[in-house]
Protein backbone atom coordinates (compact mmCIF):
# COMPACT_ATOMS: atom_id res chain seq x y z
CA UNK A 1 0.00 0.00 0.00
CA UNK A 2 1.44 3.37 -1.04
CA UNK A 3 1.54 6.52 1.11
CA UNK A 4 -1.18 8.00 -1.09
CA UNK A 5 -3.49 5.06 -0.40
CA UNK A 6 -2.87 5.42 3.33
CA UNK A 7 -3.77 9.14 3.22
CA UNK A 8 -6.96 8.46 1.27
CA UNK A 9 -8.07 5.78 3.74
CA UNK A 10 -7.32 8.11 6.69
CA UNK A 11 -9.41 10.88 5.10
CA UNK A 12 -12.31 8.48 4.56
CA UNK A 13 -12.27 7.06 8.09
CA UNK A 14 -12.75 10.47 9.78
CA UNK A 15 -16.11 11.22 8.08
CA UNK A 16 -17.22 7.64 8.71
CA UNK A 17 -16.42 7.95 12.42
CA UNK A 18 -18.22 11.28 12.60
CA UNK A 19 -21.27 9.88 10.85
CA UNK A 20 -21.39 7.01 13.32
CA UNK A 21 -21.06 9.58 16.12
CA UNK A 22 -24.07 11.46 14.73
CA UNK A 23 -26.10 8.26 14.79
CA UNK A 24 -24.96 7.50 18.34
CA UNK A 25 -25.93 11.03 19.44
CA UNK A 26 -29.35 10.71 17.86
CA UNK A 27 -30.10 7.31 19.40
CA UNK A 28 -28.96 8.34 22.89
CA UNK A 29 -30.70 11.72 22.75
CA UNK A 30 -33.97 10.22 21.50
CA UNK A 31 -33.80 7.50 24.17
CA UNK A 32 -33.15 10.07 26.90
CA UNK A 33 -35.94 12.41 25.75
CA UNK A 34 -38.40 9.53 25.40
CA UNK A 35 -37.72 8.18 28.89
CA UNK A 36 -38.07 11.65 30.41
CA UNK A 37 -41.27 12.41 28.48
CA UNK A 38 -42.83 9.12 29.61
CA UNK A 39 -41.72 9.57 33.22
CA UNK A 40 -42.20 13.29 33.87
CA UNK A 41 -45.40 15.35 33.41
CA UNK A 42 -45.19 17.78 30.50
CA UNK A 43 -46.27 20.81 32.53
CA UNK A 44 -43.55 22.32 34.76
CA UNK A 45 -46.21 23.33 37.29
CA UNK A 46 -46.81 19.84 38.68
CA UNK A 47 -46.63 19.19 42.42
CA UNK A 48 -43.67 16.80 42.24
CA UNK A 49 -45.58 13.81 43.63
CA UNK A 50 -44.23 11.63 40.81
CA UNK A 51 -40.59 11.94 41.89
CA UNK A 52 -40.29 8.79 44.06
CA UNK A 53 -41.48 6.63 41.16
CA UNK A 54 -39.14 8.00 38.47
CA UNK A 55 -35.80 8.48 40.23
CA UNK A 56 -34.18 5.46 38.57
CA UNK A 57 -35.63 5.95 35.08
CA UNK A 58 -34.93 9.69 34.89
CA UNK A 59 -31.51 9.19 36.45
CA UNK A 60 -30.69 6.67 33.74
CA UNK A 61 -31.93 9.08 31.05
CA UNK A 62 -29.76 11.89 32.42
CA UNK A 63 -26.72 9.62 32.48
CA UNK A 64 -27.11 9.02 28.74
CA UNK A 65 -26.78 12.71 27.89
CA UNK A 66 -23.01 13.16 28.53
CA UNK A 67 -22.27 10.36 26.06
CA UNK A 68 -24.71 11.92 23.59
CA UNK A 69 -22.89 15.23 24.02
CA UNK A 70 -19.49 13.75 23.24
CA UNK A 71 -20.92 12.11 20.12
CA UNK A 72 -22.50 15.42 19.05
CA UNK A 73 -19.14 17.21 19.31
CA UNK A 74 -17.62 14.52 17.11
CA UNK A 75 -20.48 15.01 14.64
CA UNK A 76 -19.78 18.76 14.49
CA UNK A 77 -16.13 17.97 13.83
CA UNK A 78 -16.89 15.74 10.86
CA UNK A 79 -19.20 18.33 9.30
CA UNK A 80 -16.43 20.94 9.50
CA UNK A 81 -14.02 18.39 8.08
CA UNK A 82 -16.31 17.88 5.07
CA UNK A 83 -16.56 21.64 4.55
CA UNK A 84 -12.79 21.90 4.22
CA UNK A 85 -11.44 25.00 2.46
CA UNK A 86 -14.94 25.88 1.18
CA UNK A 87 -16.04 26.73 4.73
CA UNK A 88 -17.75 30.14 4.98
CA UNK A 89 -16.31 31.83 8.08
CA UNK A 90 -19.47 33.73 8.97
CA UNK A 91 -21.86 30.80 8.76
CA UNK A 92 -19.25 28.41 10.16
CA UNK A 93 -18.89 30.60 13.26
CA UNK A 94 -22.65 30.66 13.84
CA UNK A 95 -22.78 26.91 13.09
CA UNK A 96 -20.11 26.10 15.68
CA UNK A 97 -21.38 28.58 18.27
CA UNK A 98 -25.00 27.43 18.10
CA UNK A 99 -23.95 23.77 18.33
CA UNK A 100 -21.84 24.40 21.43
CA UNK A 101 -24.55 26.57 23.04
CA UNK A 102 -27.14 23.86 22.39
CA UNK A 103 -24.94 21.30 24.09
CA UNK A 104 -24.13 23.61 27.02
CA UNK A 105 -27.82 24.29 27.64
CA UNK A 106 -28.73 20.61 27.49
CA UNK A 107 -25.99 19.87 30.03
CA UNK A 108 -27.14 22.76 32.25
CA UNK A 109 -30.74 21.57 32.21
CA UNK A 110 -29.58 18.02 32.96
CA UNK A 111 -27.51 19.24 35.90
CA UNK A 112 -30.51 21.08 37.33
CA UNK A 113 -32.71 17.99 36.90
CA UNK A 114 -30.04 15.80 38.48
CA UNK A 115 -29.84 18.23 41.39
CA UNK A 116 -33.60 17.90 41.91
CA UNK A 117 -33.32 14.10 42.06
CA UNK A 118 -30.43 14.16 44.52
CA UNK A 119 -32.10 16.79 46.73
CA UNK A 120 -35.33 14.81 46.75
CA UNK A 121 -33.47 11.75 47.98
CA UNK A 122 -32.07 13.72 50.91
CA UNK A 123 -34.83 16.20 51.83
CA UNK A 124 -37.99 15.18 50.00
CA UNK A 125 -40.58 17.12 52.01
CA UNK A 126 -38.49 20.24 52.49
CA UNK A 127 -37.64 20.35 48.78
CA UNK A 128 -41.31 20.52 47.80
CA UNK A 129 -42.44 22.83 50.61
CA UNK A 130 -39.65 25.37 50.15
CA UNK A 131 -40.52 26.09 46.53
CA UNK A 132 -37.02 25.12 45.36
CA UNK A 133 -38.44 22.20 43.41
CA UNK A 134 -40.89 24.41 41.51
CA UNK A 135 -38.16 26.92 40.67
CA UNK A 136 -35.61 24.30 39.57
CA UNK A 137 -38.19 22.34 37.57
CA UNK A 138 -39.28 25.49 35.73
CA UNK A 139 -35.68 26.53 35.02
CA UNK A 140 -34.81 23.10 33.58
CA UNK A 141 -37.97 23.12 31.46
CA UNK A 142 -37.35 26.60 30.04
CA UNK A 143 -33.67 25.98 29.28
CA UNK A 144 -34.17 22.78 27.31
CA UNK A 145 -37.53 23.48 25.65
CA UNK A 146 -37.00 27.15 24.76
CA UNK A 147 -33.35 28.16 24.60
CA UNK A 148 -31.65 24.85 23.76
CA UNK A 149 -34.18 23.97 21.06
CA UNK A 150 -33.90 27.43 19.49
CA UNK A 151 -30.13 27.03 19.35
CA UNK A 152 -30.71 23.65 17.71
CA UNK A 153 -32.88 25.43 15.14
CA UNK A 154 -30.14 27.97 14.44
CA UNK A 155 -27.63 25.13 14.11
CA UNK A 156 -29.88 23.44 11.55
CA UNK A 157 -30.39 26.64 9.54
CA UNK A 158 -26.67 27.45 9.33
CA UNK A 159 -25.80 23.83 8.50
CA UNK A 160 -28.40 23.73 5.74
CA UNK A 161 -27.21 27.07 4.36
CA UNK A 162 -23.65 25.75 4.19
CA UNK A 163 -24.98 22.59 2.56
CA UNK A 164 -26.70 24.59 -0.18
CA UNK A 165 -23.58 26.68 -0.80
CA UNK A 166 -20.94 23.96 -0.90
CA UNK A 167 -22.94 20.79 -1.51
CA UNK A 168 -22.43 19.28 1.94
CA UNK A 169 -25.51 17.11 1.42
CA UNK A 170 -28.44 17.09 -1.06
CA UNK A 171 -30.57 20.22 -1.39
CA UNK A 172 -33.79 18.43 -0.45
CA UNK A 173 -32.24 17.55 2.90
CA UNK A 174 -31.33 21.20 3.36
CA UNK A 175 -34.84 22.43 2.58
CA UNK A 176 -36.31 19.81 4.90
CA UNK A 177 -33.87 21.02 7.55
CA UNK A 178 -35.13 24.61 7.10
CA UNK A 179 -38.71 23.46 7.67
CA UNK A 180 -37.80 21.45 10.78
CA UNK A 181 -35.71 24.35 12.09
CA UNK A 182 -38.72 26.67 11.82
CA UNK A 183 -40.72 24.11 13.75
CA UNK A 184 -38.14 24.24 16.55
CA UNK A 185 -37.91 28.03 16.51
CA UNK A 186 -41.68 28.56 16.58
CA UNK A 187 -43.03 25.40 18.18
CA UNK A 188 -40.56 24.49 20.94
CA UNK A 189 -42.26 24.85 24.30
CA UNK A 190 -45.68 24.37 22.69
CA UNK A 191 -45.32 21.00 20.96
CA UNK A 192 -44.07 18.31 23.32
CA UNK A 193 -42.57 16.20 20.53
CA UNK A 194 -40.85 19.09 18.71
CA UNK A 195 -37.42 18.43 20.31
CA UNK A 196 -37.34 14.99 18.65
CA UNK A 197 -37.08 16.60 15.21
CA UNK A 198 -33.48 17.66 15.85
CA UNK A 199 -31.96 14.22 16.55
CA UNK A 200 -34.05 12.72 13.73
CA UNK A 201 -32.58 15.29 11.34
CA UNK A 202 -29.05 14.56 12.62
CA UNK A 203 -29.48 10.83 12.07
CA UNK A 204 -30.70 11.47 8.50
CA UNK A 205 -27.60 13.57 7.73
CA UNK A 206 -25.33 11.01 9.40
CA UNK A 207 -26.73 8.12 7.36
CA UNK A 208 -26.20 10.15 4.17
CA UNK A 209 -22.58 10.93 5.11
CA UNK A 210 -21.95 7.28 5.97
CA UNK A 211 -23.42 6.15 2.64
CA UNK A 212 -21.40 8.76 0.70
CA UNK A 213 -18.27 7.67 2.55
CA UNK A 214 -18.69 4.02 1.56
CA UNK A 215 -19.28 5.06 -2.05
CA UNK A 216 -16.09 7.17 -2.01
CA UNK A 217 -14.11 4.32 -0.47
CA UNK A 218 -15.34 1.93 -3.16
CA UNK A 219 -14.37 4.40 -5.88
CA UNK A 220 -10.93 4.93 -4.28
Amino acid sequence: MTNGDIMIRAELKAPRAGAVAGIVFSVLFIASLTIIRLSVPVSPHDAGTFLPDVVKSVGFALNLLPFAGVAFLWFIGVLRDRMGELEDRFFATVFLGSGILFLAMVFTSSAVAGGILMSHGLLAEKLIESGIYTFARTVAYVIVNVYAMKMAGVFMITTCTLAVRIGLFPRWMAFLGYALALLLLLGSGRLSLAPLTFPLWVIMISIHILYANFRSEAAA
